[in-house]
């Protein structure tokens, strides 16, 4: 199998996180595990995202393993309060990107064609009444597509694989969902993309530490059978994953079945298995009491919005000392730059989050933030960047931020002091109306 060095594929910004070992990797689908359909307010994804930004994402990995199509993967992202990956594998294991511009990996692409010609599959495919061909978006250059009836999957599955092989081709062909049937190269899959990734990971000497894999379907179950790894089924998972298990992993320790659905569900397995912290900021009312053992920027920053966010929703009560303490932990020449350009200093902000208070109350609002990078560019000073997010209503807006703290006392978790924050839009929708943009 042939790997091409991700440094000479992915510009720099995109890949410093990814040269040294992570001290954690999650490998997680998207559909009914990390992503809760059924939840309109998404509190599982939210508190997942709290989580991992303010304890995993500066020094792990979040690799999304997902049956869709970039373009609905996309489509998805638009949705939904997702995080960005720092790996991609979508179309069911077919393809794998890399960091933000999802720069394909050319050696995956090349050992797929190994024994693979899609118009025999589709010419094949075609005999076959029962085989309903899906969108054209999810018709992709190693993933061919189908709608089939569940009680007529396994005859379909068998003579197909039969008439394939006739053909010359090595193909995989994955039935999930009750209704989905995918035609892969045989090599392909989420669980041989994933072996791929640690293999390569192996040669360049930074493997990552523990490995969770977390799935909900049948094309899922390649994932729990990579070596060493630790994997949970949510407690929402399909029939099909679940006999899968029954079949072939049901002594396996490091397997469970979770009590949580979705995203509630990987985090109740972070927990279960020791692979870290597993208490999400979302889930500690009094934020003094979700204090980092040591000092973590990361985490400031992710309790600093939560805290904005439960404020306007009247979710705590008014306090003018709570208003006392965040103007405390800012120098007096503090400025914060909201995204339309205009400069707030500490007392303005302050007096804009007394006016704030409760105007959300009742309303379907949420802060998260994406991508807490924190560099260290001095001494006990750091800076970082991130994009935050606000969603209220139908309404989606976002600014890309940088914050400068600085810590006289590293073993202080509370040592900080906030310096400095600029904010700029993500894009031009979200100038539209920004007067209720707070901080």
């Amino acid at each position: 199998m042939m790997y091409y060095s991700l440094s000479s594929r992915i510009k720099l910004n995109d890949m410093d996180r990814l040269k040294s070992s992570a001290r954690f990797m999650i490998v997680s689908d998207l559909d009914h595990t990390m992503v809760d359909h059924h939840d309109p307010e998404n509190l599982s994804l939210l508190r997942f995202n709290a989580l991992w930004e303010a304890r995993y994402r500066h020094d792990s990995l979040l690799v999304f393993s997902t049956g869709r199509s970039p373009t609905l993967y996309k489509q998805l992202r638009k949705e939904k309060p997702m995080l960005t990956p720092d790996i991609t594998i979508m179309s069911v294991g077919t393809e794998i990107t890399y960091g933000n511009s999802m720069v394909p990996d050319e050696g995956w692409v090349e050992f797929l064609n190994n024994k693979w010609d899609k118009s025999i599959v589709m010419e094949e495919a075609s005999k076959f009444a029962e085989l309903t061909l899906q969108a054209e978006t999810e018709i992709r250059p190693h993933k061919v597509s189908f709608y089939v009836q569940k009680d007529k999957a396994r005859e379909v599955m068998k003579a197909l694989s039969e008439s394939l092989e006739k053909r010359g081709l090595d193909v995989k062909i994955i039935y999930s969902g009750g209704m989905d049937l995918d035609i892969l190269p045989q090599g392909a899959g989420k669980g041989q993309a994933l072996a791929y990734l640690h293999k390569k990971f192996t040669s360049e000497g930074r493997l990552p530490k523990n490995t969770l894999v977390c799935g909900d379907s049948g094309n899922d179950a390649e994932l729990f059978s990579i070596p060493d790894v630790y994997g949970v089924m949510v407690s929402n998972a399909q029939e099909e994953l679940l006999q899968w298990h029954a079949e072939n992993a049901k002594d396996n320790p490091k397997i469970i079945h979770a009590t949580e659905s979705c995203a509630a569900g990987i985090i109740q397995a972070i927990g279960h298995f020791n692979l870290g912290p597993s208490t999400s900021p979302r889930d500690v009312i009094d934020s003094s009491d979700s204090v980092p053992e040591k000092f973590d920027p990361g985490h400031e920053i992710v309790k600093f919005f939560l805290f904005l966010e439960r404020w306007r929703r009247a979710e705590m009560e008014f306090s003018e000392l709570y208003l006392a303490s965040l103007k405390a932990l800012s120098l007096p020449s503090c400025v914060f730059v909201h995204p339309s350009g205009v400069e707030q200093s500490v007392l303005d902000c302050t007096n804009e989050l007394r006016r704030s208070y409760g105007d959300k109350q009742g309303k379907q609002y949420r802060v998260w933030v994406d991508q807490v990078i924190p560099t260290e560019i001095g001494s006990n000073k750091w800076l970082l960047k991130f994009t935050k997010w606000e969603l209220s209503g139908e309404e989606r807006r976002g600014c890309v931020a940088t914050v400068l703290l600085s810590s006289k006392d590293l073993s202080a978790p509370e040592g900080f002091t906030w310096v400095h924050m600029h904010q700029t839009w993500v894009d031009e929708a979200s100038t539209k109306d920004h007067t209720d943009w707070v901080c």
